[in-house]
């Protein structure tokens, strides 16, 4: 079954069509949700969330827009920083530095996933503190850049300046 007649199926409200559809894409999005909230459980609470909303929603994915996979992709992607973004979460990591989240990995990961979090752990360390912060910040615990500058009380601009500069001097760490 070709994925347009798959999307037909799916279309037609077909619940056969749609388990086909969770075999399909299920560990691909999982694994993007993963990465965003590194809780198994949050995860598949938010993966089993995508899938109603892929269902409830079928109806507004428009081929002329873009592939199917990049709609569905988007729904998991927001559908994860909005669990990040929630009062309940936030309150739960307010306080974790990035030990915290090796911690975290450490638990959850695989192996590879272990070692390449240590890593970049590691590169991170090497940086200016406050480029540790602002990484922190936006790439570990899910701040948007304009929280981040309330955070950290500086100007949007500075804190959009000053990140693009420490992922720049990451990069440089990184092809060392």
């Amino acid at each position: 079954m070709t994925q347009e007649e798959l999307l037909e199926q799916i279309y037609k409200k077909d619940g056969r069509a749609f388990t086909t559809l969770y075999d399909m894409y299920s560990k691909s999005l999982y694994g993007i949700i993963f990465n965003i909230l590194n809780d198994r459980e949050e995860s598949e609470d938010v993966l089993q969330e995508v899938f109603i909303k892929i269902w409830k929603n079928i109806d507004s994915y428009n081929d002329t827009k873009g592939r199917f996979f990049t709609w569905i992709l988007n729904i998991a992607r927001n559908a994860s920083i909005d669990r990040l973004r929630s009062k309940s979460h936030n309150n739960s990591l307010k306080n974790l530095s990035v030990d915290n989240f090796v911690h975290i990995l450490d638990q959850n990961g695989s192996a590879p996933a272990k070692i390449d979090a240590i890593g970049i752990r590691e590169f991170i360390k090497k940086l200016k503190p406050k480029c540790i912060r602002i990484i922190d910040l936006l790439f570990f615990k899910g701040y948007t850049q304009q929280e981040a500058s309330e955070e950290l009380e500086l100007p949007l601009g500075t804190v959009k300046t000053q990140n693009r500069s420490c992922i720049k001097d990451l990069r440089t760490l990184l092809q060392v």
